[in-house]
């Protein structure tokens, strides 16, 4: 069982966040903690000029909105964060930062871009200090 478990969820697969959170809960210490995570990309600079001025910050209010609404439907206190930058990256680093010992992440069915660039979990089942659990 485990103390702490980041599941980081995309926010266009909310119903794999879902599936992904029960398995956490099957897994979860009876005083162990989840937290919900997003990323939210970086944009690149020559695309800020055609979005509205508040774009990322109204992205991460309806990111910790709609992932406290999903904690409370699984019946979990929400422990929610939302990051901006690379996802693999971000939640690397989230695990590091909150000392946490497993990581269960959702992936998809590889295909040639992923083999060329490499997915996020890739690099997360790369580059993590704990445990990760990949859900196709």
């Amino acid at each position: 069982m485990y103390k702490k478990i980041i599941v980081p969820v995309e926010m266009g697969q909310l119903e794999k966040g879902q599936k992904i959170l029960a398995k956490a809960k099957a897994l979860l210490d009876t005083d162990g903690e989840i937290v919900l995570l997003n990323v939210a990309e970086n944009i690149p600079g020559y695309l800020t000029i055609d979005l509205p001025p508040d774009f990322i910050g109204n992205s991460v209010k309806e990111a910790e909105e709609r992932l406290n609404a999903l904690a409370l439907e699984q019946g979990l206190e929400p422990h929610v964060m939302v990051r901006v930058g690379s996802p693999a990256r971000e939640i690397i680093a989230a695990a590091d930062e909150l000392g946490a010992d497993l990581v269960i992440i959702g992936s998809h069915r590889p295909n040639l871009s992923n083999y060329l660039l490499g997915s996020t979990a890739d690099r997360v089942v790369r580059h993590a200090h704990c445990s990760v659990l990949v859900d196709r």
